[in-house]
């Protein structure tokens, strides 16, 4: 495995850890202190996107509660461009905080969590932040959620320890009063 790591390209070795960290698949055969030590001297070969992926690798090495995880340089490099990130607020978004309002709830939209994630929204409830995922048909293939969509809710979850409330486009489409899609929010969030 040692040489065929040196041999790999920077975006391959970002996109395996990527995989494996979706597949939430714990591999110490290949990831391990020479793994980490490929991605160092690849570092500057690295784009944004490969970047990235090695900080969604390194907060699942955290999940694990793994010591196998990026040197806090590369680390730090790996966060901030995650945290760089676009903010796009979608009609349908804006339609499910409206009806969030409407049930009483004082919401907070595009909120960045602590791991770099960016939440639809969050609220209270209970004394405890609860976040939303409004997810439109891009976080889907059919109505099964994309690797980038399970990982983010598994590690918002895990990492961050904000309980996530998933709203697939397809169920609020099916919702026409106020007052079913006020009742199916609620449920939603008990």
């Amino acid at each position: 495995a040692s040489s065929v790591l040196y041999e790999a390209g920077h975006q391959s070795l970002a996109n395996i850890a990527w995989a494996y960290s979706v597949a939430n698949v714990e591999d110490g055969s290949l990831f391990n202190e020479q793994f980490v030590n490929v991605c160092v001297q690849k570092e500057h070969d690295f784009d944004y996107q490969g970047l990235r992926q090695l900080h969604q690798w390194n907060l699942w090495r955290k999940e694990l509660k793994s010591d196998i995880v990026l040197p806090h340089d590369l680390g730090t490099r790996c966060y901030n461009e995650f945290m760089k990130q676009t903010l796009i607020s979608s009609d349908l978004q804006k339609q499910v905080v409206s009806v969030l309002h409407s049930v009483g709830l004082i919401v907070d939209e595009e909120v960045q969590t602590k791991s770099g994630y960016v939440l639809d929204a969050t609220f209270i409830h209970n004394g405890k932040v609860i976040g939303l995922e409004i997810d439109g048909p891009s976080h889907f293939i059919g109505k099964k959620k994309k690797g980038n969509t399970i990982l983010k809710e598994r590690q918002v979850a895990n990492v961050d320890l904000i309980p996530l409330i998933s709203v697939p486009y397809w169920e609020w489409s099916d919702l026409v009063s106020l007052e079913d899609k006020e009742s199916y929010i609620l449920n939603k969030i008990d």
